[in-house]
């Protein structure tokens, strides 16, 4: 909650929005985060064949104030929950979180007590990247996906607009066994004519 959430809403904002959006993509610092094998793909990403530099974030920062974006690369224990969810915490807002890999995801092939089952039980979750271990272009197609949701935030009155319309459009979506009757349904209607 910053100063541009007392925007008000109109033309001069919207120039504000994108002069803002640009600053906040191209300043994106990561909270290093590697928890198992997704790491070594992390640490591959800002090597010299795929420079992670030439998008601003070549500093990885070691002391969560000065991040804004945590990528967190592999499974997540039990015992790791509540200190990433204390890193979150102390992260500077707005901030951001990339699941890496399918551990961090969704708990991959480790369906037990002792990992949990997705990173998004924890934090809010911006991006998910699956694969086991996903590849360091992969890594960077989520980070430029990122980049543009990033850009393109509403401020303002408009983002408390915006949540509302991405909500209601959330909620109008029919669930999948429903629209698989209706279909069924409409199908077999069809059939008996």
């Amino acid at each position: 909650m910053g100063i541009e959430e007392k925007l008000p809403s109109g033309i001069l904002l919207t120039s504000v929005e994108k002069v803002i959006g640009y600053a906040r993509k191209s300043s994106v610092w990561p909270a290093t985060f590697g928890l198992a094998c997704c790491a070594m793909e992390l640490m591959a990403t800002g090597g010299p064949r795929h420079d992670l530099a030439r998008f601003g974030m070549e500093r990885a920062s070691n002391t969560p104030r000065q991040a804004d974006l945590m990528i967190v690369a592999g499974r997540v224990s039990q015992k790791m929950a509540p200190v990433l969810r204390q890193i979150y915490d102390q992260m500077a807002a707005p901030k951001w979180v990339i699941s890496m890999g399918v551990c961090a995801s969704s708990g991959g092939m480790f369906n037990n007590y002792a990992i949990v089952q997705g990173v998004d039980h924890i934090v809010p979750v911006d991006i998910y990247l699956p694969g086991c271990p996903p590849r360091p272009e992969m890594l960077l197609d989520a980070i430029v996906k990122l980049h543009d949701k990033i850009q393109n935030m509403k401020l303002g009155k408009n983002r408390e607009k915006e949540i509302e319309e991405l909500e209601r459009a959330r909620l109008r979506r029919l669930p999948l066994d429903a629209g698989l009757h209706h279909i069924a349904h409409h199908v077999h209607a069809g059939g008996d004519e």
